[in-house]
């Protein structure tokens, strides 16, 4: 497994923390899924053989929030 920490500049509520957990927790080989609203970021722990970090962001990206880097 891998856990990677994404910034995501946009959260600010609890709406953007279940919006995008709820994005990323149905893709397969994705084990947890957490966001800190205080600290804009989504932390991630995956299965590097069944996901990677294009897909995570494509998720975020995809419930409007803009990934930077």
């Amino acid at each position: 497994m891998t856990t990677e920490t994404i910034a995501v500049p946009e959260i600010h509520c609890d709406h953007c923390k279940a919006s995008i957990e709820g994005a990323l927790s149905p893709i397969d080989g994705v084990e947890k899924a957490t966001v800190d609203v205080a600290a804009r970021a989504v932390t991630v722990t995956y299965d590097p053989s069944v996901t990677g970090h294009e897909r995570l962001v494509a998720a975020i990206t995809e419930q409007g929030y803009e990934v930077p880097g």
